[in-house]
């Protein structure tokens, strides 16, 4: 990304901005590791997750970053060492964070991973950047104030898309997280709108091409964490969109000791019923 381009990633949000530099910034470092094949090792963790030391170098970065310009506000990221949920209870706001989402997308060389950064006021992703290091685009946003999509030196305001059931319906599907569950919901989608189109694509970039009105519904009938979603749903919300659990109340932060997300449902237009449309596929 030359200077010109890193000066027109802007938001007019001074926070947004200076997140947006260190997600930039551990962009390069993830590149470093990307761009030397011979160099990519693989370590499995404790959960059966792995990891690479481009996770750790960018976790490194961000996670320095982030106290020295915000001293006051707590970071907790994927690579972080664990924080007990007694601790993490009491924080009404704070820096939740994946330095590298989408490593499995990072080992496979497909350029799909992302860096995620989001702040999480009293347990709601309030404001969040998502990062592409292989594309340089980033995505930024905050509730209340917009949603922005950086690329090629540009920067466009986000809006999710409108739903026409004479028209299509852009479902974006994971290609690794079938099955009957999720062909039911696809299959009641089919019977409503005129015309469906599947999309694919890693990490939270699933997310965003919802925030950015490229897909319709995402939903993810599979487990995740949610350092895998903050960023994204804070500039999906930001742009007008959603994320529901399957009983269609709204995705939360910090609630729990877990911190696994349940299955959830992305959505672009909220004023459509999608409750009435999907119930009947998915579990009471």
């Amino acid at each position: 990304m030359n200077s010109q381009q890193i000066e027109n990633n802007r938001t007019g949000d001074q926070q947004l901005d200076r997140l947006l530099a260190i997600a930039i910034a551990a962009g390069k470092e993830i590149l470093e590791v990307y761009n030397d094949p011979e160099s990519i090792e693989v370590s499995i963790k404790s959960d059966n997750s792995p990891i690479t030391e481009a996770d750790r170098r960018a976790h490194n970065l961000i996670e320095q970053s982030l106290l020295n310009s915000f001293p006051d506000i707590p970071v907790f990221s994927e690579e972080s060492e664990t924080i007990d949920y007694s601790v993490r209870k009491n924080w009404k706001s704070y820096w939740l964070v994946d330095p590298l989402d989408g490593t499995k997308e990072f080992v496979k060389r497909n350029g799909e991973f992302t860096v995620n950064i989001a702040l999480v006021e009293n347990g709601k992703a309030v404001a969040g950047v998502v990062h592409v290091p292989v594309t340089e685009v980033s995505y930024a946003g905050r509730i209340g104030t917009g949603a922005w999509k950086m690329e090629a030196g540009e920067t466009n305001r986000l809006k999710t898309s409108v739903v026409n059931t004479e028209g299509t319906a852009r479902i974006v599907a994971s290609r690794s997280h079938r099955g009957e569950l999720l062909d039911n919901l696809i299959g009641l989608i089919n019977e409503e709108f005129a015309d469906t189109e599947e999309l694919s694509m890693g990490s939270s970039l699933k997310i965003c091409l919802v925030a950015e009105g490229a897909a319709d519904i995402y939903p993810r009938l599979a487990l995740t964490s949610e350092w895998d979603t903050a960023a994204a749903h804070a500039v999906l919300s930001a742009a007008g969109g959603m994320i529901v659990d399957i009983s269609f109340n709204e995705l939360c932060y910090n609630q729990k000791e877990e911190l696994l997300n349940p299955f959830f449902i992305v959505l672009g237009d909220c004023s459509y019923d999608w409750q009435l449309l999907l119930a009947p596929s998915l579990p009471s």
